[in-house]
């Protein structure tokens, strides 16, 4: 039986890893990053909730409703990392430790791309590592509540 439980929140487009880009995102698929992730949180002991949703509001609705459910959130937002106050408001407003992943390094990407509404929030980012950042990230997400 888990202890924690971690909600992973992907954001719009990452529903076509494997096929997106894959010279900046890589070959594998979300299905296999999921799979990833629930071999090592299985190690832990941390049950995960995955999330994928290409709307804005979505994202926002499931942060609210799992907010008495979970102890910690990974979230890649996309491409709302750069524009989304709503999904800051409302990590904020569930006082829910996060960490904010990207796949690719954004500061090597277009200036757009270099602001985030989420990282001064965030107890950490991690950019640039890959899907292979989303397990450094449960890792640190792991660390985080077993020694607070």
């Amino acid at each position: 039986m888990s202890f924690y439980k971690v909600l992973v929140i992907n954001g719009p487009n990452l529903n076509l890893l494997g096929t997106r880009e894959p010279e900046i995102y890589g070959s594998d698929t979300l299905a296999s990053l999921q799979e990833m992730l629930d071999k090592k949180a299985k190690e832990l002991g941390i049950e995960l909730i995955h999330f994928q949703s290409n709307h804005e509001g979505d994202i926002v609705d499931i942060i609210q409703k799992t907010r008495n459910e979970v102890s910690f959130c990974l979230i890649n937002a996309g491409a709302y990392t750069h524009t989304s106050v709503a999904i800051r408001d409302a990590l904020c407003g569930v006082d829910l430790p996060f960490y904010e992943i990207h796949i690719s390094n954004v500061h090597k990407r277009e200036e757009f791309r270099h602001h985030s509404f989420l990282s001064d929030k965030a107890l950490g980012v991690i950019v640039g590592f890959g899907v292979r950042g989303y397990v450094y990230a449960l890792e640190n997400a792991y660390y985080y509540l077993t020694n607070k």
